[in-house]
């Protein structure tokens, strides 16, 4: 029996990377958007060529209130597509970035960094769990800015190292299941994040470059088939840790 995974933010970038990265290892896809509901349906074509079945459900992950509807429709999914009443991985990768200086953040900035990263991972999950198989997986996306930051990613930095600190306690609380709870950390990485600045600025791109042992940055291809293979059986025995995927930045 193939595995279903839950991608979140999974229209494009380093979800969408990731959905498809599962599929070509022989698993299923539930993959989430809020508003690229085309370019969602274009990877859930593409999931399709492969010989794999994902469908895509809206999702905004900053707002609390959906999550038992989107709940429903999973659940919903699961019986009408698969058979079945759980699915086996989650992968919390839905997110957006702001780049402010400390002095001037204002709350609402900070609020809306909050609710997705933080408050968004925390009430999706538990909201999950009802579905979430036993022994099943759970990854969460932090950031190689938890380590090392730069002007202008104080709030960003905060909510990710928050992210951190919760897969910890999720993997204490969660391992009487059999589950099991890890962060990834991508570093700077050539996608749309942040208006696609590391992709599309020559100077950022040779800066962050420079700052890893590899001499380049990421592109999603870097990503996607790491976790990808963290949710795979081999893998079983690794939980509550931090996985670094930056090419050896500043060490």
């Amino acid at each position: 029996m193939s595995t279903i995974s839950i991608v979140t933010g999974a229209s494009r970038g380093l979800g969408r990377n990731t959905a498809l990265s599962i599929a070509r290892r022989g698993g299923d896809v539930i993959l989430t958007f809020r508003s690229g509901e085309a370019e969602a349906r274009e990877v859930v074509n593409e999931i399709q060529t492969l010989g794999r079945k994902a469908v895509a459900l809206p999702l905004n992950v900053s707002d609390v209130s959906t999550f038992a509807g989107f709940t429903a429709s999973v659940d919903a999914m699961l019986k009408d597509v698969w058979g079945r009443d759980t699915f086996d991985h989650l992968v919390n990768n839905a997110g957006h970035g702001h780049v402010a200086a400390f002095a001037e953040t204002t709350e609402a900035q900070f609020d809306a960094l909050f609710n997705v990263h933080v408050k968004g991972v925390f009430f999706l999950t538990q909201a999950l769990l009802p579905l979430l198989a036993d022994a099943g997986r759970i990854i969460n996306l932090s950031s190689g800015l938890t380590r090392v930051t730069s002007p202008g990613f104080s709030a960003y930095s905060t909510v990710k190292g928050a992210v951190e600190t919760l897969s910890v306690c999720m993997a204490k609380e969660l391992a009487s299941r059999g589950i099991t709870v890890n962060t990834v950390a991508p570093g700077a990485i050539e996608t749309d994040f942040l208006g696609g600045a590391v992709r599309d600025m020559p100077e950022l791109n040779q800066q962050f470059a420079g700052m890893t042992a590899l001499g380049r940055v990421g592109v999603p291809d870097d990503i996607g088939p790491m976790i990808a293979s963290l949710l795979g059986p081999d893998n079983r025995w690794i939980t509550a840790q931090r996985i670094e995927v930056s090419g050896g930045q500043v060490i």
